[in-house]
């Protein structure tokens, strides 16, 4: 790999939160290398640049890496070894001389966050950290996109979040913050971000904003409503914390984090719903 390809560098390309970052800065004019799994589904931009790479393969990832300044880690899909997808994918970039990773984590992420993915979340911002690397930590609410997709095809959202709520920001709006990161890395060196909505909503508003409505179910009715989907244990704890995340009150501060790096107020979820059917 020579050191002729641009020394910017975004994962998750393919994806939405990727894609859109990788777009803004190519409209902008900033030369971008595209680390992706596939060549072929890579985004055609202005200015990019394709490499094959993947998270769990050290050695193509370091090769994909060299001479990488900046480098946006989108947090990889779930799945039960996504940690230690995200331990190699940081020892590559440290390998491959990475100076500042961006990497979008998640709100309240610990080594005990109620939400079970907030931990993997917690462990990868900790390895950046002990790699000695420069990190911006893009630490996101729950998506206001997701919202209809947890909705059954009754109208009910069904889950224990009794009436805690959540500061819903929308991926749009993560994009925009991690663009403007990525245009000017030094000015938001080693600090992190808390990124949501302008306001903290209860899933009853939630569902009545979609048009439907909120069931609390219990611990037991959650796991056992979810059994249906023959999901790995992992994946049904991830699932039912997602509303206990909620009941606790991990989910509900308001940021003005992304109005303060990007200059525009992040949308809410009514807004957002009335974008996506314009």
């Amino acid at each position: 790999m020579t050191n002729t390809l641009p020394s910017l560098a975004v994962t998750g390309s393919t994806g939405f939160v990727g894609g859109a970052v990788a777009a803004q800065l190519a409209t902008a004019g900033v030369p971008l290398r595209l680390l992706v799994r596939d060549l072929g589904r890579a985004p055609k931009l202005a200015g990019a640049v394709a490499v094959e790479s993947a998270y769990s393969d050290r050695d193509a990832a370091a090769t994909a890496l060299e001479g990488v300044e900046t480098l946006l880690m989108i947090s990889a899909s779930e799945n039960e070894r996504r940690r230690d997808e995200h331990f190699a994918f940081v020892d590559s970039a440290k390998r491959a001389g990475v100076a500042h990773i961006v990497y979008t984590s998640f709100v309240g992420a610990s080594p005990d966050s109620t939400f079970t993915l907030g931990r993997d979340h917690w462990a990868t911002e900790q390895r950046i950290r002990e790699a000695g690397l420069a990190f911006t930590f893009l630490r996101d609410n729950f998506y206001a996109d997701f919202m209809p997709m947890m909705m059954g095809e009754d109208g009910v959202i069904r889950g224990p979040a009794a009436d805690g709520r959540a500061a819903l920001v929308t991926r749009a709006d993560v994009a925009r913050v991690a663009s403007t990161v990525l245009r000017d890395p030094a000015a938001h060196r080693n600090v992190t971000y808390n990124l949501t909505g302008p306001e903290a909503l209860s899933m009853a508003e939630v569902a009545a904003i979609l048009g439907g409505s909120f069931h609390n179910e219990t611990l037991d009715e959650a796991y056992e409503s979810r059994k249906k989907w023959g999901a790995p244990g992992w994946q049904n704890d991830a699932w039912v914390s997602t509303y206990t995340a909620i009941a606790v009150g991990d989910m509900a501060a308001v940021s003005s984090d992304v109005k303060r790096v990007t200059g525009t107020p992040a949308q809410s979820l009514h807004e957002h719903l009335a974008e996506t059917k314009s």
